[in-house]
Parts: structure tokens; sequence; C-alpha cells
């Protein structure tokens, strides 16, 4: 769980970067990017064609991987692999949002439909600063931990203010690609 809040909040930064006009405008705004990192399988589902796997500073990937990618069928626990894989954020300024913790909402997600959701967590927070200059944004969270991050482009903070309170939906979908490593 301390593992996916990090990357939802490592992800809110790259939201941010889609941002722009959401403060103007409560349309929320959609970054799916895909992602490649190299990673030890610790399981295998094959039945669910799920993976899990651990990435350097022992991160946990967990990944639905598509029927298409035949390399699957070959992994076993303790291969290391080159994965790439697809994540999607959303992110919606909402001025009215309570605080709240973070929020598992795969069960929902698979509900509406999409199957190839592994995993969904959803949380609001609040900005407290940014700071253009140094291109650091400032948030807290409802258990009121305040936490700094970066952002890649001081163009991509305009709109955003101090006190927007922003929903973040991260959500984990499949593998693109697998190669194993010889």
């Amino acid at each position: 769980m301390v593992n996916l809040m990090t990357e939802i909040t490592a992800v809110l930064i790259v939201s941010l970067l889609a941002v722009g006009s959401a403060a103007q405008t409560p349309e929320p705004n959609s970054v799916t990017r895909e992602t490649t990192t190299i990673a030890t399988v610790d399981r295998i589902e094959r039945s669910s064609r799920v993976l899990t796997a651990r990435s350097e500073g022992n991160v946990v990937h967990t990944l639905y991987v598509d029927p298409s990618i035949k390399a699957f069928d070959d992994l076993k626990a303790g291969d290391v692999v080159t994965v790439r894989y697809t994540e999607s954020v959303v992110v919606q300024v909402r001025p009215d949002a309570k605080l709240t913790e973070l929020q598992d909402t795969t069960a929902a997600a698979h509900k509406a439909g999409d199957a190839n959701v592994v995993t969904q967590q959803k949380r609001v927070v609040t900005i407290e600063d940014i700071d253009s200059q140094g291109l650091l944004v400032t948030y807290r969270t409802q258990d009121n931990q305040r936490t700094v991050r970066a952002v890649q482009n001081k163009a991509l903070l305009k709109g955003l203010k101090r006190g927007d309170r922003i929903e973040i939906t991260l959500t984990l979908a499949r593998a693109v690609s697998i190669e194993r490593k010889r």
C-alpha cells in the first residue's frame, strides 16, 4: 500500500503536467503513459494472467498481461524481465471535495467493464504551495501528511493554485510487452 501511494504521489506530478486549465474548468484531465521497468518475477497467476514482479528499490508491480503477449506463457518465478506497461492518471480539480484516505476502487472499475485494470486507487489532496521558480508543488493528504514533489515543466503549473482540491485516480493496467533477460 505504501509503495502504491508513493507511485500515486509520484504520478501526481506527471498528472500536474496535464492539469493546465483544470483550475478554470472542473473537467477531469487524463494522462496515460507507458512505463518500462526491469524487474524480477515474484509470482505468476496463469489463469488470470497477472504477473507480480519487483524492481529496484523493492517496488512491487502487479500487471495484467494480455493474451496476445506469448512471452508470459514461458515465464517462471525468478526470471528477470523488461516489462512495458500502461498506467493512467485522472486528475480533477474538486473545489468542494473533502480530503479522503486512499481508496481502492479496483472492484468498481471491474464492475464498470474494465477487465484490464489490475489496481485502481483514488485520493483527494489539497495543494498547499506551488514554487514555480523551483518547480515544486506541495500538497497535504487527509491524514495531514505534507508532501513536496518536483514538477518538470514550469509552464504546466499555470492555472493551478494554492488551496485547490485535486482528486487523483491512479489505474495500473496491462503489460504491453515482456522480454526475458538472457
